[in-house]
Formats: C-alpha cells, sequence, structure tokens
C-alpha cells in the first residue's frame, strides 16, 4: 500500500521528457486508481527541483538528446529517485527515459553518456531510425498481454542479465533485438509512445498492483475495443 493516505505519482521532469504525449501516461494512472476508489495526488518536478524519495510511482518520460543528456546529468547528481526506489517505489521510463536508466546511452554524436545504472541495460545509437507502430507479445510475467505503442528513436538497447525484456516484437524495431523494454524488480522500460499506459491500460493496472495490491476489476471494453482494432491494423494478416 502507498505510504500516505493517498497514492503518490512523481512525474519527473516535464520541462526536458514529454514527448509524443507521455504526460497520458501520468493521467491514465490517476484515471485508474481513481475508478477504484483511491486517492491520488501527482507531484510535477521540473529539472530545477529534487526528486522526493517519498513517491509510489515514478514515471519519466522521452525527449531529444540534449534535453536526456541533461536529465541524466542532473538525476546522477540526484539520489532521490534511487532512494525511493531502494524503498520500493515502481518506476515507469519511456524512451530517452528508459535509456538513462541504464549504465550508459549515445549522446548527441553517438558518444557514450552515462546513465544511472538502475537497469542492467546498455543503449548506443543504431544505423537507422525505428519511426511507426510496435506490436508484441508481453513477458508471461506481467501477464502475456500484446504490447501496442508507438516508437520513434534511434536507440539500440542491450539487455544484461539482470533484466527481462517486457516483450518480443512482432512488428516494429523496439530495443533492435527482437525485443521491447524490459523489466526488472518494480521498474519497467519502454520505447513506446502513445502514450503507453493509454494504449495498454494493463500495464498501468500492472504498476498499481504493484503499489496497492490486488485490484478490483473495471470495465475496459472500449480499451479492449481500440486494442483490437490497432492490431489488426498493424500485424501481418
Amino acid at each position: 500500500m502507498p505510504s500516505d493516505s493517498a497514492l503518490r505519482l512523481v512525474w519527473i521532469y516535464p520541462d526536458l521528457l514529454s514527448t509524443y504525449g507521455d504526460q497520458g501516461n501520468v493521467l491514465i494512472l490517476e484515471q485508474r486508481a481513481r475508478r477504484r476508489g483511491i486517492p491520488v495526488e501527482t507531484v510535477y518536478v521540473r529539472s530545477a527541483d529534487p526528486v522526493p524519495d517519498s513517491g509510489d510511482i515514478y514515471l519519466i518520460g522521452g525527449g531529444e538528446d540534449r534535453p536526456q543528456i541533461l536529465a541524466a546529468e542532473r538525476l546522477r547528481r540526484d539520489d532521490g529517485l534511487r532512494r525511493a526506489l531502494d524503498r520500493g517505489a515502481a518506476l515507469l521510463a519511456v524512451c530517452a527515459g528508459y535509456q538513462i536508466m541504464g549504465t550508459v546511452f549515445g549522446g548527441e554524436e553517438g558518444q557514450p553518456v552515462a546513465g544511472l545504472g538502475l537497469l542492467d541495460i546498455q543503449s548506443a545509437r543504431g544505423p537507422a531510425r525505428a519511426v511507426g507502430e510496435l506490436a508484441a507479445e508481453v513477458d508471461s510475467g506481467l501477464g502475456g498481454q500484446m504490447l501496442t505503442g508507438f516508437e520513434n528513436h534511434m536507440g539500440v538497447t542491450r539487455l544484461g542479465p539482470g533484466v527481462r525484456p517486457l516483450s518480443r516484437t512482432v512488428v516494429g524495431t523496439g530495443n533492435g533485438d527482437g525485443t521491447e523494454g524490459c523489466h526488472a524488480g518494480k521498474i519497467v522500460g519502454t520505447y513506446l509512445h502513445g502514450p503507453a499506459l493509454a494504449r495498454n491500460p494493463w500495464l498501468a493496472d500492472v504498476l498499481l498492483g504493484w503499489t496497492v495490491g490486488q485490484l478490483g476489476p473495471i470495465d475496459d471494453t472500449w480499451y479492449d475495443r481500440l486494442r483490437d482494432e490497432r492490431l489488426r491494423a498493424v500485424l501481418p494478416r
């Protein structure tokens, strides 16, 4: 259960990393918690501010090379996120934010830039930009759902033994090796926008379940219909 009476969401650096509607991930978590009667408060942490270690679910989005490098530098100096994760908080990291959580990623000219080392991954610039719809089969440990979303990145990410792939790609590039994203403990990393949790509300429930325990059911008929339509349009016939 959350440490306080309300579930506390922390949106990290919206002024640097929030492309392709990534803030929608916060809105979906708020919505799905409130539909279950779970009170929520959201903290927006700008890049000039310290990251509080008292949150329950942390979120960080995508962005261009220079803001990504700046975000990594500031997060390396600020130990708030690491303390929160050590305390048992959950994290969703998207695209540039996903790469930052690893040990290294590629900078503006492809030079290696140090990450936070919170995930056992290494990222670099790939030979071509991956742009378009992605569909993937999710790790059975997270429920075996289909994952959908929009990717737009130059990254190639290598997973180490300390993480598991979030999914196996059917359509799209993802990490560049037939997988998309990764997860370890209560951390999920993905390249997907859309935003990711609006396209995959089951993943929002995974994050909520890690935090508050077993969740009551809610009607997802509308989401399911949209997901099925997207999959029909994307998957090979």
